[in-house]
């Protein structure tokens, strides 16, 4: 073989090595793309590449760069344990770019390796629409409770400019449009965004599409942000029994609030393990609630989901998840040893 030929194939091999090193970062994120779609002047488009630690040794995110100043990125929890969540977020500047825009942005791991992945976003921002404000904020509301929010849409050019349709994915939200409000070449919108009281616990990162009569671009995405809080919390919210022996009983006491006074209707947990005090028949604000645990004979690590149920926002319920470390019973094992001996 030519000393070419030999170099090549070394170029090659140090090449895919290469490529192979990046994979295992890589293999965090879910997805490592976005399209903003057609948004408006000042919209806030925010999008979160999610990504997982699945690996043993912990990871650290040292940076994050845009090949665009159309895109701002920052890194959102950099350091990673097993299993642990982290975030590259990546805000697009509608405020101050115009037109078709895209970047990418490249995020730098140094542990437990060197490596870098390419995520990339892209959207199409217009000048001639404007939200205000720039997304659907809901606020924090809590579960079973209505809540709503209002955003003008402003648009500049043809007379006949007309929102057509308003879709959402997102069935716990509802949407009224006001009127076309027309002088000149102006176009405005008034949009009152409610959501549904049986929206579930959990961040609201969803968004909107405005179907207008423009040809060309037909569609506008206005995001909606929001957060429903639980309307009962349990405290602690993991309840460690730590370690007992077979038959060995441990008493510990559960927390159990709201804002408003409720009523708890029904505690369930699978394990029989478990026994609870019978719970007030008073409508208060704050329930204590003791819980007698006595270990049974299966040994290991063990946990259990203990729910508690109540009379308000529709029977929302609050849950805690228990642990114990149960020894393994000494007897069997001493009769065990005797047996084999």
């Amino acid at each position: 073989m030519s000393r070419s030929a030999i170099l090549s194939l070394a170029f090659c091999l140090t090449l895919a090595s290469v490529v192979s090193a990046q994979d295992w970062a890589r293999k965090m994120f879910n997805v490592t793309s976005h399209d903003f779609g057609t948004v408006a002047r000042g919209a806030d488009a925010i999008y979160e590449f999610n990504l997982q630690n699945i690996y043993e040794e912990d990871v650290h995110v040292a940076a994050v760069r845009s090949s665009c100043g159309c895109t701002s990125p920052s890194i959102k929890q950099g350091d990673l344990k097993t299993w642990e969540k982290g975030a590259i977020v990546c805000k697009f500047n509608t405020d101050s770019f115009l037109g078709e825009k895209s970047a990418t942005v490249t995020v730098t791991i140094d542990k437990p390796y060197y490596a870098e992945v390419q995520l990339n976003v892209r959207g199409h921002i217009r000048g001639d629409v404007v939200f205000q404000p720039g997304a659907v904020k809901l606020g924090s509301v809590d579960q079973g409770e209505p809540a709503s929010a209002k955003v003008n849409v402003a648009y500049a050019g043809h007379s006949n400019w007309q929102i057509m349709d308003i879709r959402s994915d997102n069935p716990n939200l509802a949407v009224e449009m006001s009127e076309p409000m027309r002088t000149g070449g102006r176009v405005s919108y008034d949009l009152t965004v409610k959501l549904k009281e049986g929206a579930p616990v959990g961040y609201i990162q969803d968004h909107l599409t405005l179907v207008t009569n423009d040809s060309r671009n037909p569609n506008l995405t206005l995001p909606v942000e929001g957060k429903v809080a639980p309307a009962v919390t349990v405290s602690p919210a993991a309840l460690a029994l730590g370690e007992l022996s077979p038959g060995e009983t441990i008493e510990k006491k559960l927390i159990v609030r709201a804002k408003k006074p409720f009523k708890i209707t029904s505690i369930q947990c699978e394990d029989k393990s478990f026994q609870f005090a019978q719970p007030s028949d008073e409508a208060k604000m704050l329930h204590f609630i003791p819980v007698t645990y006595t270990a049974g004979g299966k040994s290991g690590n063990q946990s259990q989901k203990i729910v508690i149920e109540t009379d308000i926002a529709g029977g929302a319920a609050g849950e805690t998840i228990a642990t114990v470390n149960v020894k393994a019973d000494q007897v069997s094992d001493d009769a065990a040893v005797t047996l084999n001996e």
